[in-house]
């Protein structure tokens, strides 16, 4: 399925194109938080420290191949040893010993990540029961072909690589397209509209002489 994109009008060229029927900017669609300032680099010092820290993990996993096991031992022993030291050497410099954050224990943050997990998963698996009843043949056949192209991209790297390609992706792909929005917009409008004219010529030649059964609906 083509990107929606939708007109507007702009003062310099008078007609711009918006990708999704999108009427916010991008900081905005991304929540307008903290998620969204470490994405669009509005902290560049925070962002940049994030993608080090996940490139450091990919090139530890998968290009030194350490094991998880041992490097969340090795990270408990350090950790143990550094708070084994600050609490003896606390009371010599007048200092206080280091608490645990109770942000970090706190039954009420777990229930709501589990919440929040739980819907999330629940409307994803929704979805994707709708697509695979066949209920919208182009959606379905879409999804069909992401998967087997996804299969076919984890044949040939592991899935550490894959998590920080895509980790990547979010850390660049959302500054690039603010930064060069109007010129993303009209590319993919164009490709969009050749992309809606090969599929209404394979669903008039292929998909509409598929035979398929009657739909029953649902009694309430």
């Amino acid at each position: 399925m083509p990107p929606h994109v939708e007109s507007s009008s702009s003062d310099d060229d008078g007609q711009t194109t918006r990708l999704f029927h999108r009427r916010r900017s991008v900081h905005k669609l991304l929540g307008r938080r903290k998620v969204a300032d470490i994405l669009l680099w509005r902290n560049k010092n925070l962002s940049a420290g994030i993608l080090a820290g996940a490139t450091l993990v990919w090139f530890l996993f998968d290009v030194v191949d350490y094991n998880v096991v041992t490097l969340f031992c090795h990270i408990a022993l350090l950790g143990m040893l550094l708070l084994f030291v600050w609490s003896n050497a606390a009371p010599l410099f007048d200092r206080r010993p280091p608490q645990i954050p109770e942000a970090i224990v706190s039954e009420k943050a777990f229930r709501e990540i589990a919440q929040a997990t739980q819907y999330k998963l629940a409307h994803f698996v929704s979805i994707l029961y709708d697509i695979a009843c066949g209920k919208d043949l182009k959606k379905f056949l879409m999804v069909i072909g992401s998967l087997w192209v996804l299969a076919v991209v984890g044949d040939t790297c592991s899935f550490t690589t894959l998590l920080y390609v895509g980790f990547l992706c979010a850390l660049t792909l959302p500054p690039l397209y603010e930064r060069y929005e109007t010129e993303v917009d009209h590319l993919v409008a164009k490709g969009g509209e050749d992309l809606k004219k090969f599929y209404e010529k394979v669903d008039s030649n292929v998909l509409n002489k598929i035979p398929r059964g009657p739909v029953k609906t649902k009694v309430r």
